[in-house]
């Protein structure tokens, strides 16, 4: 029996990570272990639907093809527009000794998770060059690098098979990151003692403020107009960035020039006094909005029968990245940011981006957050290097391990 192709518009590819949301809020209030471990909605309710769509494509009944990244992308810089507008002066002074300490520990984890690969798969006689396939290239570098180093790799003389492990194994860690991070998050903060520290803060918190944020059309009207804004404003960055890097063969995400643009947004806020707490609590919203609509279409139109592809001794490779990126953001990453809530949360972050992508990040983060409390500095910190930093540094120790690969063979 021959499957059918079934293509999936924009509007039921959202329609059906609107349906993934809800499932996910639905099994969340049914079982409390979900929110106990800070497990996301967006990821709970779309694995489920991708796990669906799995079965008809193993049965031979359909197999789905996807439009969705253009909605994706505009929700993907609406969030991190949200995420700019809420960096406040103080807030950026704060996070510039935590940027540089974050874009070393970055790329640390990246040249472990190389030298991870090449040694695991040299004990299991893999070609080094794909064994470099479930190294930082699909982990770090998510299904992008996935996509743009694997024929790198081939040219060095890699088998074709190497962009089928890249995207599998970098659907492996999407997978992995999201189930692990909201675990790893309540982990560290109950081990730590931060939630008794939280309590102590909402409760000051609660006692200082005078009156309930009330937020009304006028506000979410603002919020949207402003977020729209500051999108455009990062595509004229972006724009400008690429006119002169592109010669460098450096590109730059849209979305963290999103989020730049958020910034000046919020300067000129905070210039003309009107960041009132209702506005900035409706850009909040807007960004929480847009954040789970994106991870919902991220996880559901994931192909899991991709994963099918990968050998015994490449699942064994990807299980040994997985503990390792664990091991280093609690060693590593949490202590060296200060081994304090904010830490546990950018440690959350490192695990999100350390497996596959920046929004994996945002969405585990957020979860923990929502359990304990929010935690600004994580959430300026984590997608400026995640999203921009990282994304330089892991092609530069890509491209020298490679050539190491290469070597090998």
């Amino acid at each position: 029996m021959e499957r059918i192709v079934v293509e999936f518009g924009m509007f039921e590819t959202l329609f059906l990570a609107v349906i993934g949301i809800y499932i996910g809020d639905f099994l969340r209030d049914k079982f409390p272990v979900l929110k106990k471990y800070c497990l996301p909605a967006p990821v709970v309710g779309g694995t489920i639907i991708s796990i669906i769509t799995m079965i008809l494509y193993y049965a031979n009944i359909i197999e789905p093809n996807f439009d969705f990244q253009t909605v994706n992308t505009l929700f993907y810089c609406l969030f991190f527009a949200a995420s700019g507008t809420a960096a406040s002066m103080s807030l950026l002074k704060k996070g510039g000794k935590l940027v540089l300490i974050f874009v070393v520990i970055a790329a640390l984890l990246s040249i472990g998770q190389n030298a991870l690969a090449l040694g695991v798969g040299n004990a299991l006689n893999v070609n080094p060059l794909i064994s470099m396939m479930t190294g930082s290239i699909p982990l770090s570098g998510g299904h992008g690098n996935a996509a743009s180093f694997a024929p790198v790799a081939i040219k060095l003389g890699a088998p074709e098979a190497a962009m089928e492990v890249a995207i599998a194994s970098a659907t492996f860690g999407l997978i992995a990151g999201s189930l692990l991070g909201g675990p790893f998050g309540n982990f560290v903060i109950k081990k730590h003692g931060f939630e008794n520290e939280t309590v102590q803060i909402k409760d000051m918190s609660m006692n200082e403020k005078a009156q309930e944020i009330f937020v009304n059309r006028s506000n979410m009207m603002s919020a949207v107009l402003l977020l729209v804004t500051a999108c455009g404003i990062g595509q004229v960055i972006f724009l400008i960035l690429e006119h002169f890097l592109s010669k460098y063969n450096i590109s730059i995400p849209i979305h963290v020039c999103a989020m730049l643009g958020g910034i000046l947004v919020r300067v000129y806020l905070d210039k003309t006094k009107k960041a009132d707490d209702a506005l900035i609590e409706s850009l909040d919203i807007v960004g929480d909005f847009s954040l789970a609509l994106f991870v919902a279409m991220s996880i559901v139109t994931m192909k899991l029968w991709q994963l099918a592809g990968l050998g015994f001794s490449l699942i064994i490779l990807l299980v040994a990245q997985i503990i390792f990126i664990l091991l280093f953001t609690y060693f590593i990453t949490f202590r060296a940011l200060g081994k304090n809530y904010d830490a546990a949360v950018m440690a959350v972050g490192h695990l999100g981006f350390g497996t596959g992508a920046v929004p994996v990040s945002m969405t585990t983060m957020k979860t923990v957050c929502d359990k304990y409390r929010f935690s600004q500095i994580a959430f300026f910190v984590v997608p400026v290097i995640g999203g921009f930093i990282n994304n330089l540094t892991n092609a530069f120790i890509i491209t020298t391990f490679l050539n190491i690969a290469a070597g090998m063979v």
